[in-house]
């Protein structure tokens, strides 16, 4: 049917809509990229009424037949009637023949059926008869080379003895393909007596052959011999022949418990010796069957593997029975020797074979497995990861004791770590078949290093007392620092000791060295890896970021740790800000000049951070911990700073407010006399030297600050405690 043409300014192909995979929001979207809605939708309306008057046109077309299709119809019936009887004849006519093609095919199914019997039958006599044939022509071979019926291996000719015994295996492979074909028949149940004979007879000559030319180093005599194992299909009737008489004898005369143990070296001797049976007893047979470089290509004999079948099961199995206690992971270290010696013979053996189809059939022998199944793998693991794992848990145990002077690491702990992480991969302890289990032992080491730290730095003992001597406050103050001796002491008897500024700095260093070190670590699990055919190191370097990442997050709670134990030393002399009212009050003390005692004492812990962590850790994390500690100090000196001079100012209006009214008082009384009162002798108040001694106390912090390295900008609250001991000069400074 073909749709009515439009006009040529249509948007669209009229033919698009005939298409089987049509598609209106793809027609929509081809559209759009030519008009704008509005004109595609005018476009379609009028290519739908010319659609409506084709219709039209269409119907009215073909109006007339429409009309007359009833009139057609009429006596219809009566042609049908007519035409069913001569149909159901023909029906009948049908069936009848079909019935006797049916029986003819059945005719000569039958006949088909006992031909193909019969053919069979045929093909099993014929079978029959060349059994027969081919007994009887084996038995006229050997009739006619021994007419006493001796072995014809006892001819003076040992290539015609070869020649012979090729006839009889050609003859004897067609005669057992016939024997099989023809299996269960009666007459092979009679003839198989003879087809027995047959077969000893030619196995016995060709065991004795193959042994007389491997003893006599017959080329051609061991080459006839293999041809004719091959042709009769016993290959590895041969190679089990050549292992029980030529490789055997050997193993037992090398393999000998013994000369191994008699030497330290005694197992690599005895491998060296096994190595060198095959090029001194194998020569021959490597070179018939093409094992040698000077195989002929022409006159080799195929099919054979000697290497794989015959040497090889008998040199592992006379280890395993004869040397049985090498397999015995008890001691680790002298199970790694034997294991790495054991492995480098089977990697020297392996260059031995004359090909790599060779090899891949050496290692696919069941011989080849149970050598390598035979090391407890497993065992050797657990037995290093014992002594691994315990070293570290026993360093642990100790806690965060020194590490002795000269190594790379400050704790025992860090150094312990490091060694068993060396010591997974080192040549004495690594095996490559345990390299997933070493490398979880790595990230399992790092992680409880990580875990130790977080203990370690989480215990909530009390802090560490000062151990330097304390710097006495000036006369008066003697009491004070008597007091805080005995507080210093209190707080040290009968609890433990918490951790000092030297073991967090020791922390601080040894984790920033391990986190320094992770390429090495990194460098020395690749260059393992890689040696066993592993290539997906983003895992690798992925795992070890985390535990990097877990070794940054120990950092983070020893900066919080540091930053309470400094703070905690520190504060608790800046507490004796309060005691500098009781300093002045009523003891006719001197103006102040420089800062209190308790200053130098606060700021002693800071001073030995620096010396502590001096070419330890970088400057950077020394002065975030300077940072954070001077924030916090100073939080807390200006809470008493401000209480100090709150009662300060609180008792100068109480002391003015009663100066005031004995004033009141006296001149009063000198007016009822006639007199006046004598002027008091004026000079700097209490409050005003409480209020320098402050501002001397602040202002030396500061400037400690600044010889620290430490920018004020970044101390919180310093500004503000500046600002209040300035407004506290100044009002000093005014009432002197």
């Amino acid at each position: 049917m073909n749709l009515p043409k439009g006009p040529d300014s249509l948007c669209f192909d009229k033919d698009v809509f005939m298409k089987d995979d049509f598609d209106v929001d793809q027609f929509v979207a081809e559209c759009r990229k030519q008009v704008q809605l509005e004109e595609m939708r005018e476009d379609l309306e009028l290519y739908y009424k010319l659609l409506k008057t084709a219709m039209v046109e269409l119907i009215n077309k073909d109006y007339a037949d429409f009309v007359n299709l009833s009139t057609n119809l009429v006596g219809m019936d009566k042609v049908l009637n007519q035409l069913s009887v001569p149909l159901g004849q023909l029906r009948e006519e049908v069936m009848s023949l079909r019935s006797c093609v049916s029986e003819v095919i059945q005719a000569i199914d039958l006949q088909l059926s006992k031909q193909e019997d019969l053919q069979k039958k045929k093909v099993c006599v014929l079978r029959l008869i060349q059994v027969v044939r081919s007994v009887e022509k084996i038995e006229k071979i050997l009739n006619s080379q021994n007419p006493k019926e001796s072995n014809s291996l006892e001819s003076d000719s040992p290539l015609l003895a070869g020649q012979i015994l090729e006839r009889i295996a050609t003859e004897f492979n067609q005669l057992q393909f016939h024997a099989v074909q023809s299996k269960g028949m009666p007459l092979l149940d009679k003839v198989r007596p003879r087809i027995a004979g047959i077969t000893s007879m030619l196995q016995q000559s060709l065991e004795g052959l193959l042994i007389e030319g491997l003893r006599t180093s017959s080329v051609d005599m061991v080459r006839h011999c293999l041809r004719t194992y091959a042709t009769i299909d016993k290959t590895r009737d041969a190679e089990a022949l050549v292992g029980q008489v030529l490789v055997k004898p050997f193993m037992d005369q090398v393999i000998v418990e013994d000369v191994v143990k008699s030497s330290p070296n005694g197992l690599q001797v005895m491998y060296s010796r096994l190595l060198e049976f095959v090029p001194h007893h194998c020569r021959l047979l490597r070179e018939v069957t093409g094992g040698a470089i000077s195989s002929d290509k022409a006159d080799i004999v195929p099919g054979y593997d000697f290497m794989v079948n015959s040497v090889w099961p008998e040199m592992v199995k006379g280890i395993e029975e004869r040397l049985s206690y090498l397999f015995n992971p008890g001691n680790p270290d002298i199970f790694y020797e034997r294991y790495c010696a054991s492995t480098e013979f089977v990697r020297r053996f392996e260059r031995q074979c004359s090909s790599q189809a060779s090899v891949k059939r050496l290692r696919a022998h069941p011989s080849y497995a149970a050598f390598h199944n035979k090391w407890n793998l497993p065992v050797y693991f657990q037995l290093r990861y014992k002594e691994i794992a315990g070293s570290l848990e026993n360093a642990f145990s100790d806690g965060l004791q020194a590490a002795p002077a000269g190594g790379a690491y400050h704790l025992q702990a860090t150094a312990s770590l490091w060694s068993c992480l060396v010591r997974c991969w080192s040549d004495q302890v690594y095996l490559p078949p345990l390299a997933h289990r070493f490398w979880k032992l790595t990230l399992q080491l790092y992680s409880r290093y990580a875990t130790f730290l977080n203990e370690a730095l989480s215990k909530t003992t009390p802090p560490e007392a000062s151990k330097e001597p304390s710097r006495p406050l000036p006369s008066s103050a003697s009491s004070t620092s008597s007091r805080t001796s005995v507080e210093e002491t209190g707080s040290e008897s009968g609890s433990p000791a918490s951790l000092s500024t030297k073991q967090l700095v020791h922390i601080a260093a040894d984790v920033q060295k391990l986190q320094e070190q992770f390429p090495q670590v990194s460098k020395m699990v690749r260059q393992r890896l890689q040696a066993i055919g592993f290539t997906n190191f983003l895992v690798v370097e992925e795992a070890l970021a985390d535990s990097k990442a877990g070794l940054s997050g120990s950092i983070r709670a020893l900066s919080t740790r540091m930053t309470q134990h400094l703070s905690e030393r520190s504060c608790r002399f800046l507490k004796s800000a309060s005691e500098v009212p009781r300093l002045y009050r009523r003891t006719n003390k001197e103006v102040p000049v420089r800062a209190s005692a308790y200053m130098d004492n606060a700021l002693r812990p800071l001073h030995q951070l620096l010396s502590d962590s001096s070419g330890l850790v970088d400057a950077a994390t020394a002065r975030h911990w300077l940072t954070a500690t001077l924030s916090e100090c100073t939080q807390r000196y200006y809470e008493t700073i401000s209480e100090v001079l709150s009662s300060v100012r609180k008792m100068e209006e109480s002391l003015k407010r009663l100066k005031q009214a004995r004033k009141g008082a006296a001149a009063a009384a000198a007016t009822n006399t006639g007199g006046s009162a004598a002027p008091t002798n004026g000079g700097p108040s209490d409050d005003t030297k409480i209020r320098l001694q402050l501002a001397l106390d602040v202002e030396y912090l500061a400037e400690q600050m600044e010889r620290m390295g430490v920018e004020p900008a970044d101390v919180s609250m310093l500004s503000s405690l500046l600002e209040l001991v300035k407004e506290a000069r100044e009002l000093a400074e005014h009432h002197a």
